[in-house]
């Protein structure tokens, strides 16, 4: 009895089997037939149907693999160009400038690199199967334009300050000069500081052109931080042209407060901290990552940009701020101390504004940048 019960156990469970087996491989209507066609029966014809099936899904895993080794390779080819070229540069720069045992032409060289390289990534971006053309997409084309014009503008600057300095003291003594035995490494480190610079500034910029996403039109997002980018690159050029006519017409009152001169004690190089955050921001939108630019590891790269200008003006005592304020302070402190203590006091060292005075110190020494590093101490005078 209980074999008997065994066996028609076993004989139900194949039945329910096999049910199954006839629904799962049941013969399916061919994407490809006919619509007036009725549904074909049969094993080969089945067979066949999940053969194109997995075809269709084996070519879409290849294509899409193949689309990302592609952009990958295009975004390798943008940056690995632009960092050869830049180290190229300014390696030559280097042997050119000790073996002349002149400086004249290190800012000009930094300010042709970046030129260089906004050319290179425009063209470069628009190679390959599937890239899209940089005439063809209107965020390379802005975002382009704005770098290279701002970018342009330093060359200018830079070169025309060259000719009237003729000459920059911090190079002095890695040069030989005065009397000091040269120091090839050190003007070397000069150059490849220089190599980074370029390089850490362009991130945002290369991150555009070589993207491929096709966004026709602008966002809110995208005009809102183009306009932002344009302003803070307007601000340095307008600061520099004012600085520089003030010292053209004699240095009138001893220090500088024209324009925007009035509202921050270095509104240039807020213009220039604040357009490289800017294009950082403006960068977001030309992401691949379908999560979006926060979940794309190089979209966040270019954060380096903005912080490593600032790293330079804030915090590098050969250039910006930190040689702009502290001892080098003394010859206002001598000629119009109570004058230059109230500009000082009332006038914001980065952002410009009006009622900087009305601010506690402890934002001024925080989110304002003004540093205690920065002060002039009158001990240091008395020593």
């Amino acid at each position: 009895m209980q074999s008997m019960k065994a066996t028609l156990f076993f004989q139900a469970i194949l039945l329910f089997s096999s049910a199954l087996n006839a629904t799962a491989f049941a013969p399916r209507k061919s994407v490809y037939a006919n619509n007036n066609s009725s549904a074909i029966a049969g094993g080969d014809i089945n067979t066949k149907g999940d053969e194109i099936r997995h075809q269709s899904i084996f070519w879409q895993c290849r294509t899409s693999t193949s689309s990302v080794a592609r952009r990958m390779g295009s975004q390798a080819l943008v940056y690995g160009t632009a960092a050869a070229t830049t180290f190229g540069m300014q390696s030559v720069g280097f042997l050119a400038a000790y073996l002349l045992k002149t400086e004249t032409f290190f800012d000009v060289v930094g300010g042709v690199n970046y030129i260089v390289v906004a050319i290179l990534s425009a063209i470069l971006g628009s190679m390959g199967d599937g890239a899209l053309n940089w005439v063809d997409d209107p965020r390379k084309i802005l975002a382009t334009v704005l770098f290279a014009c701002s970018r342009g503008w330093l060359l200018l600057f830079l070169a025309w300050r060259a000719h009237e300095r003729k000459g920059d003291a911090r190079f002095d003594e890695v040069l030989g000069k005065n009397g000091n035995a040269p120091q090839p490494l050190n003007f070397f480190v000069y150059w490849m500081a220089q190599a980074f610079w370029v390089m850490l500034v362009s991130m945002p910029m290369l991150f555009v052109n070589s993207s491929n996403v096709r966004m026709p039109n602008f966002s809110p997002y995208d005009i809102a931080w183009a306009l932002l980018f344009g302003s803070g690159v307007l601000t340095e050029i307008v600061a520099d042209i004012q600085k520089a006519m003030w010292v053209k017409n004699g240095r009138q009152g001893d220090f500088c407060e024209v324009g925007l001169w009035k509202y921050s004690r270095h509104p240039n190089y807020f213009g220039e901290i604040f357009q490289w955050w800017c294009l950082f921001a403006f960068s977001y939108s030309s992401s691949e990552n379908p999560l979006g630019g926060y979940a794309d590891p190089l979209w966040w790269a270019g954060i380096v940009s903005p912080l490593f200008t600032m790293q330079i003006l804030l915090n590098m005592q050969p250039t910006g701020i930190s040689n702009a304020e502290g001892k080098n302070l003394k010859r206002y402190y001598d000629k119009c101390p109570e004058r230059y203590t109230k500009y000082r006091d009332n006038t914001s060292i980065l952002i410009p504004f009006i009622g900087y005075g009305y601010i506690p110190k402890f934002l001024k020494r925080t989110i304002f940048f003004d540093f205690e590093r920065y002060e002039y101490k009158p001990r240091e005078k008395e020593e």
